[in-house]
């Protein structure tokens, strides 16, 4: 049964969270787990080292990590500033910027049209970009020794332009030749409690739309031809996802009942990924492909476009986007 569940699901925690559910370990997977209490800010780290542990997770091998902060949808300023600064410090080992000029590509993957997938663009639209000053006065311009050039796409989806998104960004890079390519994207969660409230990054690449069934070309270092760091934010959950937790909440209430105590027994004998495919088989097939966003989204995906933005800001040149965040937070 375990082979055949899958939920619905970007993130590599939440495949690793299935499994611990379940008491199943897996072989060639490490996590590692920190946690800031002033903050609140829970950062987890999945590393998958084998072949045979990237074939159980679903998941390419490489490393994934995971920032947890209840408090990213809120607009507090100085907290969101907090959250820039620690993604930073997480993007910081990815990105070598080893020579004296190193060239890094942002590619904002999604429709801005639909605001749970306009993540992407509008990260783009708000970053520091410098490659076209260097190339025209030289590194010096920047007043300094050693820069970071930034150059951005927003490659659109395929029902705009026809095309595959990594066929837009193969071209770009052809043309470019940046020494790393950053995707930024929205993402799908199997936890109503992890939407806009959770940040991961991965040195895998990305494969746009799969956690909403919509599987694209992956964009890999072995599709483009440089290394690939995502950034993604969970922003939609399925359907069944929502139905599944109000089942888990309806158990534990038969199971303080006297009457219907028993029910409740049967039904908690179901394992995770029994009680998914159940809840599955009740809502198909008209509700199988409705994913579900908080009414919010609008500014919250505003909000934590421009957290992503600045964190990438100060790692490529420690300043700050030319459009201020105040403005919308």
């Amino acid at each position: 049964m375990i082979e055949k569940y899958r939920i619905r699901t970007d993130l590599a925690l939440e495949q690793k969270e299935r499994f611990a559910a379940d008491n199943v370990e897996v072989p060639g997977v490490i996590l590692d787990e920190t946690y800031d209490e002033e903050r609140e800010i829970r950062v987890t780290t999945v590393k998958i080292e084998t072949e045979n542990g990237a074939k159980i997770m679903g998941k390419p091998v490489g490393t994934y990590i995971t920032m947890e902060a209840p408090d990213l949808a809120v607009p507090d300023e100085g907290y969101h500033e907090e959250i820039s600064a620690e993604l930073a410090k997480f993007l910081k080992p990815f990105v070598p910027m080893d020579k004296p000029e190193y060239s890094v590509l942002v590619a904002g993957l999604g429709n801005r049209y639909v605001t749970p997938d306009a993540l992407g663009p509008y990260v783009a639209d708000h970053l520091n970009i410098t490659r076209h000053i260097v190339k025209e006065y030289g590194r010096y311009a920047m007043g300094k020794d050693q820069v970071c050039m930034v150059s951005a796409v927003i490659p659109g989806v395929m029902g705009q332009t026809g095309m595959e998104t990594v066929e837009v960004i193969r071209g770009v890079i052809k043309q470019t030749k940046p020494d790393l390519l950053i995707v930024v994207d929205a993402l799908a969660a199997r936890s109503t409690r992890r939407l806009n409230r959770t940040i991961q990054i991965s040195d895998t690449g990305i494969h746009p739309g799969s956690g909403v069934g919509n599987h694209r070309n992956a964009i890999t270092k072995e599709t483009v031809g440089v290394p690939v760091i995502s950034i993604g934010v969970p922003t939609v959950v399925d359907a069944a996802t929502i139905v599944n937790d109000t089942m888990e909440n309806f158990i534990r209430a038969l199971e303080s009942s006297e009457t219907l105590k028993g029910v409740g027994v049967v039904l908690s004998g179901y394992n995770a990924a029994e009680k998914y495919e159940l809840v599955k088989e009740l809502i198909s097939p008209h509700l199988n492909g409705l994913f579900v966003t908080p009414k919010d989204i609008d500014d919250t995906i505003r909000r934590i476009s421009f957290t992503i933005s600045e964190a990438l800001n100060l790692l490529f040149s420690g300043g700050q986007a030319h459009n201020p965040s105040a403005g919308l937070i």
